[in-house]
């Protein structure tokens, strides 16, 4: 009788070992480490505070669908990387903003803060073609230094990478997400000055100071 109890505790833990390593096997998890080139180009006359939340620089997208295995991917790094670096390349002075709308600089005279609004990808198998697909959209939002919105515009973002000539799958979702980062740090630096508010707010900016500029240039009444 003492043997069959010990015979069945072996069985019960080599089916738990068993299903712990098929679990293992389905798993994936991808961490996006990415350093971006700065964009060089015109400078907007701009002294900017960017806030990037404790959200936005560990996010983490998690597939709990039935139909996939299970995909950890964390792009928190390499988006926080990309929008300091872009955001830096635009501006005349920019300042990373630890909090928000706290502390605050006195010399901020816009506030721009990302958030990811959602993450997509496929999968060789689901497409029938041998690539990986990502997509990720971006809500982005600016505030004035009184904390007024001043705009809210979103950024759409694609990539995608062949697995072939790569060492595992989580490689080349790794590279599809890092081309979608890049298309997101492009389309930011690129559209910025289209977003119509934000056109007004930059015309605003500049009447403003040649306004002063002429104020000082002209002469005083006697």
């Amino acid at each position: 009788m003492k043997y069959r109890i010990k015979e069945d505790s072996t069985f019960h833990l080599a089916i738990v070992v068993l299903l712990s390593l098929i679990v293992a096997a389905c798993s994936h998890t991808v961490q996006v480490e990415g350093n971006y080139p700065a964009p060089v180009g015109h400078q907007l006359p701009l002294s900017v505070g960017i806030y990037l939340s404790e959200d936005f620089k560990n996010y983490t997208y998690q597939e709990d669908s039935e139909d996939r295995e299970e995909w950890k991917i964390n792009t928190g790094r390499a988006q926080e990387n990309l929008f300091e670096t872009v955001l830096g390349s635009m501006f005349i002075n920019t300042v990373s903003l630890s909090e928000y709308p706290k502390d605050v600089p006195a010399n901020v005279e816009l506030v721009i803060v990302p958030e990811v609004r959602e993450l997509q990808f496929t999968m060789p198998r689901e497409t029938k073609v041998n690539i990986f697909e990502v997509w990720i959209k971006y809500d982005m939002n600016a505030y004035d230094s009184q904390g007024n919105q001043v705009a809210s515009w979103v950024i759409t973002a694609y990539g995608k990478t062949p697995t072939a000539f790569l060492q595992s799958q989580e490689q080349a979702l790794t590279q599809a997400i890092n081309i979608a980062l890049r298309d997101a740090g492009a389309t930011l630096y690129t559209g910025f000055e289209k977003v119509p508010e934000l056109q007004a707010f930059l015309s605003g900016k500049v009447r403003s100071a040649s306004l002063q500029e002429f104020k000082v240039k002209s002469p005083q009444a006697e």
